[in-house]
């Protein structure tokens, strides 16, 4: 492959899909090179959007933010703390677990569709985004939304674009809407609980009305139980004490406060408890959070994997040292059966390469991917084989 491309505007990025699709040439679209995941892309150009940097509109009485795609994630987190803002669903730092460098970008972000632990609360980065521009494979720049947040008819090509890794078009600029930082944080640990009495106590807290925004379970001697809670001061030591009482079945937790608690949502959050860029196959997992508990026996029992649990038992980390297809059949065969999906983050490149990472889909549905694929990409010229 060539060097990669660097393009500082629209028209630049348009003359480039242009030509790559006059010469039948495919593209690798990179943002900030951290989120290496999907197989690898086989292209003869790569192009990085670190060109197209820079916050384009921030307006914080209005809570919205817009930024080209190419800018670092950092900066615009810095920005937004100076007016105690943030973006709320918590995007992943996928540095740690696969080992790569550079810095996230927003518009890495967007395509992948982000979230953290906090998605269970406030969602992910989808349902935040209100409007992108981007490149399709045709050559063209098209704007989906605004900047206003809105119910919307019709085709919604922001929200398609949030999560399709690249492949249905470049994107060149994106904007969200935002909510205020939290005043403070408190984090209920219960020690010793199981799965299943964890994820228990874990639904229960989600079935109450005290705004849970974190419910994860870490596997250990001992084991820990996290519930958290955001928000004003007062409000957050009244729901962390009616929820205790709540939940005294399950024995009286430990409170950690503001930064001791940030600091273990962010290792939660970047997937820290399966260690960094090790050797091993890494899966993430989504089923129903009452079957969270099963998965994780299963992979234990059949595969050794080392796991633990976040959105409630809903989200199942899995690393898995071992078996010569990283663990793919018995992960499939699993998340089948109990209808959930399984995408694999993080492998050696020849597995990658042999094994679909995302969830193969239904066959109808299939066909109609591929047929909005076709609608943006008709020459295929865009992340080609990212998503197989």
């Amino acid at each position: 492959m060539t060097a990669a491309l660097f393009p500082t505007s629209e028209a630049e990025l348009e003359s480039i899909v242009a030509e790559a699709v006059a010469s039948a040439t495919p593209l690798s679209i990179k943002g900030g090179g951290t989120r290496d995941i999907g197989r690898p892309v086989q292209a003869g150009r790569a192009v990085s959007t670190l060109g197209l940097a820079g916050v384009t509109l921030y307006e914080p009485s209005e809570l919205v933010l817009s930024a080209r795609a190419g800018t670092p994630l950092s900066e615009i987190e810095a920005l937004l703390a100076g007016n105690r803002q943030r973006l709320a669903f918590e995007p992943i730092d996928w540095r740690p677990l696969l080992g790569t460098s550079g810095e996230p970008t927003i518009g890495g972000v967007t395509a992948s569709n982000a979230s953290g632990p906090r998605r269970i609360q406030a969602g992910a980065a989808r349902d935040h985004l209100i409007g992108i521009r981007a490149t399709t494979g045709r050559g063209e720049t098209i704007k989906s939304g605004g900047r206003v947040m809105k119910n919307v008819t019709g085709y919604d090509f922001a929200k398609l674009a949030a999560g399709s890794w690249g492949t249905l078009g470049i994107l060149t600029e994106v904007t969200y809407k935002l909510l205020p930082m939290a005043e403070t944080e408190t984090t209920l640990v219960y020690e010793g609980l199981d799965a299943a009495r964890a994820v228990d106590a874990m639904t229960t807290a989600l079935g109450t009305p005290f705004e849970v925004t974190g419910a994860a379970f870490l596997p250990g001697e001992p084991s820990r139980t996290l519930i958290r809670f955001e928000g004003f001061s007062a409000s957050c030591g009244y729901r962390a004490g009616r929820l205790s009482d709540m939940l005294a079945a399950f024995g009286t937790p430990e409170r950690l406060h503001d930064e001791a608690s940030q600091a273990l949502w962010a290792a939660i959050r970047d997937v820290r408890p399966l260690g960094a860029g090790g050797s091993d196959v890494v899966w993430r997992i989504s089923v129903k959070p009452t079957d969270g508990p099963h998965v994780v026996a299963r992979l234990g029992a059949e595969l050794g994997a080392r796991t633990f649990l976040d959105w409630s038992g809903g989200l199942v980390w899995a690393a898995v040292d071992g078996p010569a297809d990283g663990g793919a059949a018995t992960v499939r065969t699993l998340t089948a059966m109990v209808g959930g999906h399984a995408t694999l983050v993080r492998a050696p490149h020849g597995l990658r390469a042999a094994l679909a990472s995302f969830q193969p889909e239904a066959p109808a549905v299939a066909a109609i991917a591929n047929k909005i694929r076709e609608s943006f990409d008709p020459s295929g010229v865009l992340n080609p084989g990212r998503m197989g």
